[in-house]
């Protein structure tokens, strides 16, 4: 498999920082009064999970980490009592943060390193326990996609605790590949060597068992779009047939497929509605005009009620494509490709949280 570009980018700058820190290590722990590199690390390097809270924090950029490590360690500072700030560990290295510039740019090296080094596990929006498990499938036949699944007193569910230390890009080719797809009810899991696999599955199982030819025209275009990634890995899932009651063998609805943007868990279903099987009334020959438009009302508000629901209950947006789109599935997948080529988007950072730091002073 191709290496992702994007970590070879990074590991090339990482080296570069590297190179840059050891440069000016020496000065560094000459200014500062630390015994070797491990100390002075852990004094300021080190604290970034005391400064940041990493639970919460999705992180964009190097900027950003920065910034946040700024405001808590500002935040510590502020929160030293004034009789104990002259002994803290903390405004001893601000001081000598704030004195010495040579300080100043190593932290800004080392930090930016840091978050290079921790990028995937920094900079993933995090599922919410409940977003965590798709049920999807026909009726006899659905699946499980779980975050970190594991099978428990008969039935599926996440381990809560690993979902934040989940190394795979959520949502994506590549959380497939590293959790398969379980069986309801079942301690079985389909896995997946590899991504022909897994489209193989996806396209002759998993959507070839609707009947519709539009969904499969979808199918075929995007396993062709995944394999032609320069990182199929990280390509969204294009979900088929999200089943909005889950696991229950009797379910309300299901939605034709559904895209999850990984960065920021937005989520859009796409309905494929061609009239002859959402519109055409049959049976009308001996019905009065007024029953025939009651009984097409009836059906307009029940594709409705499905689409709200989905919004409702799950935050889905769906686009419909009626029979006038699914005439041209090239440029239908051209509409939907929009949802597929996604990639983080930083954040407005404060920059200003330096400043505030340097112009602590104490009380």
């Amino acid at each position: 498999m191709a290496r992702d570009p994007a970590k070879t980018r990074r590991n090339k700058e990482i080296s570069i920082l590297t190179e840059q820190i050891k440069s000016l290590l020496p000065e560094v722990l000459e200014l500062t009064g630390y015994r070797n590199e491990q100390s002075l690390n852990a004094t300021y390097g080190g604290k970034y999970a005391d400064f940041i809270d990493l639970k919460n924090a999705v992180i964009d950029t190097p900027q950003q980490f920065r910034t946040l490590y700024f405001q808590g360690f500002l935040q510590t500072l502020e929160e030293l009592s004034p009789w104990g700030k002259e002994s803290s560990r903390y405004y001893k290295a601000f001081l000598k943060y704030r004195d010495n510039e040579l300080v100043r740019k190593w932290l800004d090296l080392f930090l930016e390193r840091t978050y290079l080094r921790k990028y995937d596990e920094l900079s993933k929006v995090r599922p919410t326990v409940e977003e965590s498990v798709m049920w999807i499938g026909q009726e006899n036949a659905s699946y499980g996609i779980l975050v970190t699944p594991r099978f428990k007193n008969g039935k599926w569910e996440n381990d809560k605790s690993e979902i934040r230390r989940f190394k795979k890009t959520y949502w994506t080719i590549g959380h497939i590949l590293e959790t398969g797809l379980v069986i309801p009810e079942e301690d079985d899991v389909i896995k997946f060597a590899d991504i022909e696999q897994y489209l193989s599955f996806f396209k002759n199982t998993l959507v070839r068992n609707s009947g519709s030819k539009h969904e499969l025209e979808l199918a075929t275009r995007y396993c062709e779009f995944v394999r032609e990634s320069e990182s199929p890995e990280n390509i969204p899932l294009l979900i088929p047939e999200f089943r909005y009651g889950g696991i229950d063998k009797k379910h309300k609805y299901r939605l034709d497929f559904t895209i999850i943007n990984p960065y920021n868990m937005s989520k859009v279903g796409f309905e494929l509605s061609p009239w002859s099987t959402h519109g055409t009334l049959t049976g009308t020959k001996n019905k009065l005009q007024k029953d025939i438009n009651k009984e097409a009302l009836a059906n307009f508000e029940k594709e409705m009620k499905k689409l709200k629901s989905y919004f409702r209950t799950f935050g889905i947006s769906i686009l419909v494509f009626t029979d006038s789109d699914l005439a041209d599935p090239d440029s239908l997948f051209e509409s939907i490709k929009e949802y597929l080529n996604v990639e983080s988007n930083p954040k407005q950072l404060e920059f200003h949280a330096i400043d505030d730091l340097l112009n602590f002073e104490r009380a």
